[in-house]
């Protein structure tokens, strides 16, 4: 019984023992889970930290390229290229004729005849009109007569004188017979010739005054008749031009109102004087009888001086004023402007040839340059778009990396 009582204590030992033995056993696995698993609440903690850490990067990168953006002044450029340049001096008139006249009459009589009309090209010399002329023809015919009998007179009375016949005076009286029937008969030719109108130079008929018909006066206009070779351009240069004035300059003569392509000329004369109110010297610009110019035509000169078939062309639009000095900005590597002044050597409308200081290939700022300054930094057309691509990328990486 005793053997009994023994072994049952042995085996609730035994039990006893392997539950302590268990129970160490999961405190142990329970310690060693611990160990190796983060904490939820730790790790969370740490993510959120990170993310928050490239936000702040990303942000400051924004800033920095806003900031970038603000400071930097959009320009527009354009690179310098060489071509021809012309330096010219321009002025305005209205052409005019050298030659031409009013053509008047000088008899009072009935228009019989009209042999040309306006728009007709015409001789000096050429009959124009034809007066009512039957009275002068009768009186010329009259004084033929009477001149005819005085020469025949005057030969009897000096053949009578040679051979004392006559008288001195008798051969006076004849002869001074002679005379006025002479001079009268040069009147009534003059009388005769004033029914026909003739054109006192070459030219055309640019006005007609008279009809068919028509009873005229003395000193009545009846014609206007222009020489079309003389025209000429008069214009009125500043006298500080007159170094580069020379006779037959070439010059360009614009008719927009007639052609697009210009027309030529040259200078015919210089004023030996300049006119001290206004400060400038007429000059003559010959334009001749070119097709489709006339006379009270509007015209645009422009006195060639100096030609440049290779000059380094900078755009007008790039030039900067400052008092009496030009200035140009030029693009620098860094995306900086340099501020430059340009001295010029010749000009023209739409360009400028420096004297030096620039090289073709330049790029030199032709817009936004109001307010520029030496060393600021300036931004191209596109480039704002092409940092706001770039920051679209980046944030999209950043984005994915998360």
């Amino acid at each position: 019984m005793q053997s009994r009582k023994g072994s049952g204590r042995t085996r609730r030992r035994a039990r006893a023992t392997d539950a302590i033995a268990l129970v160490l056993i999961s405190a142990l696995i329970a310690s060693c889970g611990r160990g190796t698993e983060p904490d939820e609440g730790a790790g969370a903690d740490s993510t959120a930290h990170d993310a928050s850490a490239s936000a702040d990067t990303l942000d400051e990168k924004r800033q920095k390229s806003d900031t970038s953006r603000d400071t930097a002044v959009p320009v527009e450029i354009a690179v310098l290229v060489r071509g021809p340049i012309e330096s010219v001096i321009r002025a305005s008139a209205n052409l005019e004729a050298e030659l031409s006249v009013s053509v008047l009459a000088e008899a009072s009589r009935r228009v019989t005849e009209l042999l040309v009309e306006e728009g007709d090209r015409v001789r000096k010399g050429q009959v124009l009109l034809r007066l009512q002329s039957e009275e002068q023809r009768s009186t010329l015919a009259r004084v033929k007569t009477l001149l005819a009998k005085a020469e025949r007179e005057h030969e009897r009375q000096k053949r009578l004188h040679e051979r004392d016949l006559t008288t001195d005076q008798a051969l006076n009286d004849a002869t001074d017979e002679l005379e006025r029937q002479r001079l009268a008969q040069t009147d009534a030719e003059r009388e005769l010739s004033y029914t026909e109108v003739a054109a006192p130079l070459s030219g055309t008929v640019t006005a007609r005054h008279v009809n068919l018909g028509d009873h005229v006066q003395l000193q009545q206009p009846l014609f206007d008749i222009i020489d079309f070779e003389s025209l000429v351009a008069r214009i009125f240069v500043p006298e500080k031009n007159l170094k580069q004035l020379q006779k037959g300059q070439r010059a360009r003569i614009s008719a927009t109102a007639i052609r697009d392509e210009p027309y030529v000329g040259e200078v015919q004369r210089i004023a030996p004087v300049v006119d001290p109110r206004s400060g400038t010297v007429k000059v003559t610009v010959a334009v001749g009888g070119q097709e489709g110019l006339r006379p009270g035509l509007y015209v645009d000169v422009e006195l060639v001086t100096a030609v440049n078939e290779q000059a380094l062309l900078v755009p007008k639009r790039a030039l900067v004023y400052d008092n009496d000095q030009i200035f140009v900005y030029r693009l620098q590597p860094d995306r900086t402007v340099a501020r430059l002044r340009l001295l010029p050597r010749l000009s023209d409308r739409d360009h400028v040839e420096p004297v030096g200081g620039f090289a073709e290939g330049d790029s030199i700022v032709i817009a936004g340059q109001a307010g520029l300054k030496h060393g600021a930094r300036v931004k191209l057309p596109g480039e704002e778009e092409e940092s706001a691509a770039e920051e679209q990328v980046s944030a999209s990486g950043s984005d994915g990396s998360r």
